[in-house]
C-alpha cells in the first residue's frame, strides 16, 4: 500500500505507526507542513494513495492566518474522504478531519495531558465501527486543549472524563482519534521537552514526572489497539 502522512512539527512523527507499516512492506511518503512556507513541500497525489494519516501538532485547526497551509491540508483531507480513501487522524489530525467535514473545533473545558482512560461508546448495532471495537476502558496518552463537535453522519466511539468526544468514525474508512495510541517512550519525552510549558497544574494535567513514569505495559496495551486500527483501515481500501 501507498501511505502518505502529514507532519506539523518536527518532534511529532508517526511513532509506532511507522515500524508497523514498514514491517508490512507499505510505501511511505510525507508532507512536512513545518517547511511549507519554504515551498519545498507538496500535497500528495490522491490518485496514487491508499491511506492518508494526519498526525498531531500544537497549533489549532483555526489558525489559518498563522499557518496558511491549514486551508490546503483540510481541503486535501476532505477530498481524500470524498474519494473513499481511508483516512486516520490523531489529535490535531482528528480535529482536522472534523473541521474538513464541517464540524466546529474549539477549546475543551479542560486541557487533557497525560495518561487517562478512555471509555468505549457502543456503536448502534454493535458493528460498523471501522472493523474493530474499543475496549470498555483503556488508559491512553493525551495532549490536547481543544476538541471537536461530531461531524454529520459520524459515529462516536469513545469518551473520557475530561472530553466527551474522544473518537469517531465515518463509515469504515475514516477514523479520528483525539488521543495517541502511537506514543512511544521516546515520543512522550519529546512532547515533554518541547511542550512542557503546557504542564500547568490542573485536574486533567499530569506532571512531566507522572507522564514519563507511566507503567511500561501501557505502551504495548495501546499498541495492541493501534494494530487493530491499522489493520482495519488497511483492509478497508
Amino acid at each position: 500500500m501507498r501511505v502518505h502522512w502529514f507532519q506539523h512539527v518536527a518532534f511529532e512523527g508517526l511513532g509506532s505507526i511507522e515500524p508497523w507499516l514498514l514491517e508490512r512492506g507499505h510505501q511511505l511518503s510525507v508532507t512536512r507542513f513545518q517547511h511549507w512556507a519554504a515551498g519545498s513541500e507538496a500535497l500528495p497525489d490522491l490518485d496514487a494513495l491508499d491511506l492518508l494519516i494526519a498526525m498531531g501538532g500544537p497549533m489549532s485547526v483555526n489558525d489559518e492566518a498563522i499557518h496558511p497551509w491549514l486551508t490546503a491540508e483540510k481541503r486535501c483531507i476532505a477530498e481524500a474522504i470524498g474519494r473513499g480513501i481511508p483516512v486516520l487522524g490523531i489529535c490535531l489530525g482528528a480535529q482536522l478531519i472534523a473541521s474538513a467535514l464541517g464540524a466546529r473545533v474549539g477549546p475543551n473545558p479542560e486541557s487533557e495531558i497525560g495518561w487517562f482512560p478512555v471509555q468505549a461508546i457502543p456503536a448502534p448495532g454493535g458493528d460498523g465501527v471501522a472493523g474493530f471495537a474499543f475496549p470498555a476502558s483503556l488508559p491512553v496518552f493525551h495532549w490536547h486543549g481543544e476538541t471537536f463537535d461530531l461531524p454529520p453522519g459520524t459515529v462516536p466511539l469513545a469518551r473520557s472524563g475530561a472530553c466527551a468526544h474522544q473518537a469517531f468514525c465515518l463509515g469504515s474508512k475514516v477514523l479520528a482519534l483525539q488521543f495517541h495510541l502511537e506514543t512511544t517512550p521516546e515520543a512522550a519525552r519529546a512532547l515533554v521537552e518541547h511542550c512542557g510549558h503546557e504542564l500547568i497544574e490542573a485536574p486533567w494535567v499530569q506532571s512531566a514526572q507522572e507522564i514519563l513514569a507511566a507503567p511500561a505495559q501501557r505502551y504495548p496495551a495501546a499498541q495492541a489497539l493501534l494494530d487493530q486500527v491499522l489493520m482495519a483501515l488497511c483492509a478497508s481500501r
